[in-house]
């Protein structure tokens, strides 16, 4: 069977609470294992910690993403350098900079997403970057925190230029594509995912949101889930020219190299 790995899912949201154990099987049984999920808030992030202790094949990802980082209380980053210190945490995240919603100062969401850079070098793990139409800004911070040492990490759900890509890889990040490369009007991304370095690209599906068109286009649920990751990764390798098996390998090796996961739990 292909396996592929899930880089990026929330399946902490409340979207997912009716049907979890379901929603886990069915990505098993298409070949999706580990998934990582990924904390948003403090509340989301102890949910992900919870929900990697029960399932083999979860693993959880500890941040306050920007969206989230006025609401954050005092003492709240304290509680996520703590769990980030729990078993299965392979990943900090996400954050990053969002002007898009606007929903916190643009200087506050830079402080923490430095402070969970910073983190993520102490903890020695990857950081998972959130960057909504703050594609500059984002750059910049990157561009300074190379300067204190080599950044680990990633770009989720990316979705901005080749001249950003370029960047983020050429600092040592990784860039992860979601559903919304499917999307028929996404032609400008769908060039920047064709030539990014073999060994830079990662996939995921942001589920429950960006539902890749295969599946947008049924008639079935409109809820986004890990099971359909294969969709958006064999609308990759077709883009790339590589076969799904390649792709598949291919994003599996950077996805192991990229975070800790206990090769225990993962497949041969």
């Amino acid at each position: 069977m292909t396996v592929w790995i899930d880089t990026h899912c929330h399946l902490n949201e409340e979207a997912f609470s009716p049907d979890l154990n379901e929603v886990v099987e069915r990505a098993v049984a298409a070949g999706v294992r580990p998934m990582l999920v990924v904390g948003c808030t403090l509340a989301s992030s102890r949910r992900a910690v919870e929900l990697a202790s029960q399932f083999p094949s979860l693993y959880a990802a500890v941040g306050i993403q920007p969206n989230y980082v006025a609401e954050a209380q005092p003492g709240d980053f304290v509680e996520i350098e703590e769990l980030s210190r729990q078993p299965k945490v392979v990943a900090i995240g996400e954050t990053g900079l969002d002007r898009y919603w606007d929903f916190a100062p643009i200087d506050l969401q830079r402080e923490y997403f430095v402070r969970h850079i910073e983190l993520s070098r102490a903890r020695s793990l990857p950081f998972i970057v959130h960057c909504r139409e703050a594609e500059a800004d984002t750059v910049a911070v990157l561009r300074e925190q190379a300067q204190q040492g080599p950044l680990q990490g990633v770009m989720h759900s990316f979705s901005g230029d080749l001249e950003t890509a370029r960047a983020c890889w050429e600092l040592g990040l990784y860039v992860s594509f979601a559903g919304m490369v499917t999307f028929k009007r996404n032609d400008s991304l769908r060039q920047v995912a064709k030539v990014v370095p073999a060994d830079r690209i990662l996939v995921e599906t942001d589920s429950p949101y960006l539902l890749p068109s295969p599946v947008k286009n049924d008639k079935g649920p409109k809820r986004n889930e890990p099971a359909h990751v294969r969709y958006t990764a064999n609308h990759l390798a077709e883009v790339r020219g590589v076969s799904q098996e390649e792709f598949a390998a291919q994003t599996t090796a950077n996805a192991r190299r990229l975070f800790p996961f206990d090769d225990v739990h993962l497949p041969g």
